[in-house]
């Protein structure tokens, strides 16, 4: 147990707890980390688990089957959109990592190992937890201490970042480290006082983080505690309590923030907007809707949202540059067409109700005639088996994830899918004492394909920091550093990162049209202020103005203080005569000649 503990906080607590990152990635280390810690998890859960033991059931296959679509989505669009390969091989990469977990957790419930594994796991998100509400709590009220380096800079001053830097990201793990810890209460690792202590020092670094999602994740939390009654009299009210926890913390923050005048940024945000949604996500999921009905069919491409959404004409558009749609179902329907994005979803959607029926159902008195989750057991019933609350436990988990996904895109991150996708497996199986019998006798006949799986997902991951050193000496060069020129031109040789290295060649230059290649790959990534007044300048350096002038009337539609200078010319010739606006305008300020898209751009 020791030994899954400690691969488990690798995997779980030690990546969300990485200060220290290196331009062109303020998360890269984070990610990588988490390839690697889950590879090494993953490779000793499937050494204990013999050959035989494979997941089987129907929702386990519908999950399978949507990554697998994924997956082929994802190779597609450089098939058959033009995307980047090593943008398409990494996102395929990390579904298939998560594909793996799926089929690791579900395979370890099948042979009784389910609740051992997710009791390391709650260990290592408890670890978490408490690093990272220390993290949080000094981002707030000594907000002069952090470094950068050990402890982020709060991203929002007054408002509890974390590590990760997004005041999301961190309200959601530790929305998982109070299930974790709660769970540890209830099976007696810990004591109950001392995980309702924990719990309410994690309800306090939420509401510090100012997180919308992270307050329905609260409410959500004692939605459980309602509901559950086959759970402790104890835990229960930890549950229900957590909204009166939350309450409480606010009002002596609040307190502190009035007498001390330090920042509190929760009461701006709560006060200034409630629990509602911002102006710029309602703008972005109305522009992903129009991107649906104008490709309903096979949509933009898989990845390629902020390609095709930035090159699509939204006079009123949100000035930030969004690379996601920020709800899980517009980004599948706008990026695969709704066909296959209904496909998808559905058979996520019917893994997750297969999930909830077992989670209800697991642990149920043998006997019983009904779900006893909804009440008390009866006095001549056997209690319920502990892997049900097990069960809920992860469900609960992973219902948390997908409600932030509808607001927010956090399954793009290692950190937050392969544990989201590992807890998804252990909810979509059942304990099988055949199956599980067949661990104590498996001498050595472990699932090797499990094992191997695991492996390159360790080697992947290490290989991934290497290469991303190939772009880190463009952005943050050493002391012995080459040339400019020579570091772009070797970063453009990454087998992952080349957009990086292209981007700086784009956007240095003092000609673009030198480098056209460069925003070959680039703006396939994300494309920001700079890079698209660097693609304009390239297209009219080599003669397509039409394209230049498109390009500049979509960045035009941010408003960005950085385009300023680059549309100064056209700020003096609207506000001069006509006889004093000699020769033709600059071809930022001319509409294209003819009708163009974001396809004309692949």
């Amino acid at each position: 147990m020791a030994v899954w503990s400690l691969l488990a906080t690798l995997a779980v607590a030690f990546p969300t707890v990485i200060a220290y990152n290196v331009a062109p990635s303020a998360t890269f280390f984070n990610q990588a980390a988490a390839f690697v810690g889950w590879g090494g998890f993953l490779m000793v859960m499937g050494s204990c688990l013999p050959s035989g033991v494979l997941p089987h059931s129907g929702g386990t296959r519908a999950l399978l089957a949507s990554l697998a679509i994924l997956v082929m989505a994802a190779l597609a669009a450089s098939a058959y959109a033009a995307a980047p390969w090593p943008l398409s091989l990494s996102s395929a990469g990390t579904l298939l990592a998560a594909a793996l977990a799926v089929a690791i957790g579900a395979s370890a419930e099948r042979a009784g190992l389910g609740e051992r594994a997710f009791h390391a796991c709650c260990i290592a998100l408890t670890i978490a937890g408490i690093a990272s509400s220390a993290i949080g709590l000094i981002q707030v009220f000594a907000p002069n201490l952090p470094d950068g380096d050990w402890i982020a800079v709060a991203a929002i001053a007054g408002r509890a970042t974390g590590n990760l830097r997004q005041p999301n990201h961190l309200s959601s793990l530790l929305l998982w480290s109070i299930v974790g810890v709660l769970w540890l209460g209830e099976r007696r690792t810990i004591y109950r006082e001392v995980a309702g202590v924990l719990a309410f020092v994690f309800v306090w670094v939420v509401m510090l983080s100012a997180s919308r999602t992270g307050a329905i994740g609260i409410v959500t939390l004692a939605a459980w505690g309602l509901l559950d009654r086959r759970l402790s009299r104890t835990t229960r009210l930890l549950l229900l309590s957590t909204p009166l926890m939350f309450a409480l913390s606010w009002g002596g923050t609040a307190l502190w923030s009035h007498a001390t005048h330090g920042a509190f940024g929760a009461e701006a945000r709560f006060q200034g907007s409630g629990i509602y949604v911002s102006y710029s996500r309602y703008a972005v999921w109305a522009n992903a809707l129009s991107m649906i009905a104008a490709h309903p069919w096979l949509g933009v491409g898989f990845g390629e949202f902020n390609f095709a959404w930035t090159l699509t004409p939204f006079p009123n558009r949100p000035v930030a540059f969004f690379d996601h749609a920020h709800n899980i179902g517009l980004q599948f329907a706008a990026e695969l067409g709704l066909p296959l994005a209904l496909v998808v979803l559905g058979l996520m959607g019917y893994a997750l109700w297969r999930a909830m029926r077992h989670a209800i159902d697991a642990g149920r008195a043998p006997g019983a005639m009904y779900s006893t989750l909804w009440r008390p057991a009866d006095a001549g019933e056997s209690p319920a088996e502990p892997g049900g609350v097990m069960q809920r436990a992860a469900f609960v988990m992973v219902l948390m994830v997908g409600m932030h996904s509808l607001l927010e895109y956090p399954l793009w991150y290692a950190y937050f899918l392969l544990p989201a996708a590992f807890w998804f497996g252990l909810c979509l199986e059942r304990a099988d004492a055949s199956q599980a019998a067949l661990v104590d006798d498996a001498a050595g006949n472990v699932t090797r394909p499990y094992v191997l799986a695991s492996m390159a997902l360790v080697l992947g991951g290490t290989l991934a920091l290497y290469d991303y050193t190939r772009v880190v000496v463009i952005f943050v060069p050493p002391a012995d550093a080459g040339p400019l020129e020579q570091r772009i031109a070797d970063g453009r040789r990454s087998i992952l990162f080349a957009h990086h290295a292209d981007y700086a060649a784009g956007t240095v230059a003092e000609h673009p049209g030198q480098v056209m290649q460069a925003f070959t790959r680039a703006p396939h990534f994300l494309l920001d202020a700079r890079l698209m007044q660097a693609w304009a300048v390239a297209l009219n350096e080599s003669g397509e103005t039409d394209k230049a002038s498109y390009v500049a009337q979509r960045l035009k539609e941010f408003r960005n203080e950085q385009s300023e200078e680059f549309f100064a010319p056209c700020v003096a010739a609207a506000g001069a005569s006509a006889s004093q606006v000699r020769g033709e305008l600059p071809f930022q300020c001319r509409e294209p000649k003819r009708p163009l898209t974001f396809k004309d751009f692949r």
